[in-house]
């Protein structure tokens, strides 16, 4: 059970103990069996294969972020002695022949770090390539009923191999959702309301949800409009958002992955295209 469900009489001080608290939970069993279905929220807890399947993506998004914090890390160990480090990302020369500003070489400790920081950024970028073969081939081979759903995104236009992967592994694969609302609410994007008397006002996507969800289903909301401008999401966008100013066009964005995502999952549920979509005239792996 959420221990959100756990109701708390907030008016008066309440003992803190295991015992009130079995109690209150043993009573809320007793209420849902005798057929109270929502006297409490149920926490959904994936299995050990569920979330070892998505190892893999976490694994490469975190060996992403490696190497962005190591270049972030080298060039501010030669910004600190007034070497600018080219958009690039690359030594524009050796080490040995660098010279600070009054023409003196570095210093042997600068020298040695700056060394072993490229040595890793040099080595990160064969670990990705190694993460992304790996899943290509669980994509080409697999025949699973879960990376099979990650094929069939793959045959809309607009949906490539990292978006696919991860709605599948974190969101469609592993969660049995009834009705559509459930999409929307485990990703994070419902709006959140404030209601108080005469005081209404919206307060925009709250920190629920999975991230890697909402951060994915934003950035490929973005290029849903460009694939796919005769879909029924993208000719609701348009005239509502589209000639807006930026923050109104981010705002409908947030609208639009939400109701994207929704028909994401009818469409691997039932087998039903988004209205207006595309579909690829091959996928390749």
């Amino acid at each position: 059970m959420d221990s959100s469900s756990l109701a708390v009489n907030r008016r008066h001080r309440r003992a803190k103990t295991d015992r009130p608290d079995g109690h209150k939970r043993l009573t809320m069993l007793l209420r849902y069996s005798a057929g109270e279905q929502r006297v409490w929220s149920i926490v959904r807890v994936p299995s050990l294969e569920e979330e070892d399947r998505r190892q893999l993506h976490r694994a490469l998004a975190a060996t992403k972020q490696d190497r962005t914090r190591v270049i972030n890390r080298i060039k501010g160990l030669r910004a600190s002695p007034g070497l600018v480090m080219p958009p690039g990302g690359d030594f524009p020369q050796p080490r040995e022949v660098l010279r600070l500003w009054d023409g003196s070489p570095l210093p042997a400790g600068l020298r040695r770090r700056l060394g072993q920081e490229w040595e890793h950024v040099q080595a990160l970028p064969q670990r990705i390539a190694q993460l992304e073969a790996d899943r290509r081939a669980v994509l080409q081979t697999a025949e699973d009923a879960v990376t099979k759903k990650g094929q069939q995104l793959l045959m809309l236009k607009g949906m490539g191999m990292n978006s696919a992967w991860v709605f599948v592994m974190e969101f469609f694969g592993w969660r049995a959702f009834r009705p559509r609302q459930a999409v929307g609410a485990l990703s994070g994007l419902p709006p959140t309301p404030y209601l108080s008397g005469n005081t209404a006002y919206e307060r925009g996507i709250a920190n629920a949800g999975n991230s890697y969800i909402r951060a994915m289903a934003i950035e490929i909301a973005w290029g849903w409009l460009r694939f796919q401008p005769a879909s029924a999401l993208t000719r609701w966008y348009q005239p509502r958002f589209g000639h807006g100013s930026s923050r109104l066009r981010r705002i409908g964005m947030v609208a639009l992955a939400r109701k994207r995502l929704m028909a994401l999952w009818r469409f691997v549920e039932t087998g039903v295209l988004p209205d207006g979509a595309a579909l690829k005239a091959a996928v390749w792996l």
